[in-house]
């Protein structure tokens, strides 16, 4: 699903679409994935829950596992396509998402659910 990219992110291509909840959104049993393969250490117990960080044109934002999202899909508060390119949606999209390292470093910077990713 996602690619490396650079030093700090892996890149894929989601359908990106609104919700009108306050918390982006993906597929739980994706997110699990992602970030078993992507973020975990492999060293003792690792939380599965943390939230991914992803970025979509020029805004960062975590992301957390969702049961009613479809599979390959990205669902982003309203507020937050605003300020997109994101038009008649579902539409398929780059998107960034952020290395464990880069995730951490962001996450505290924003305060946004666990600094604890990958930990």
């Amino acid at each position: 699903m996602f690619e490396v990219f650079s030093r700090g992110y892996y890149l894929g291509r989601l359908y990106v679409t609104p919700t009108d909840g306050s918390r982006a959104l993906m597929h739980s049993d994706q997110h699990e994935r992602v970030n078993e393969e992507l973020y975990a250490t492999g060293e003792g117990l690792e939380r599965l829950d943390t939230p991914l960080v992803m970025k979509l044109e020029s805004q960062h934002f975590p992301v957390h596992g969702g049961e009613d999202v479809p599979t390959n899909t990205l669902a982003v508060p309203e507020e937050l396509l605003e300020d997109t390119r994101v038009r008649n949606p579902p539409s398929l999209r780059e998107v960034f998402l952020a290395r464990r390292e880069r995730a951490q470093q962001l996450l505290s910077f924003s305060g946004g659910g666990h600094s604890d990713v990958g930990t």
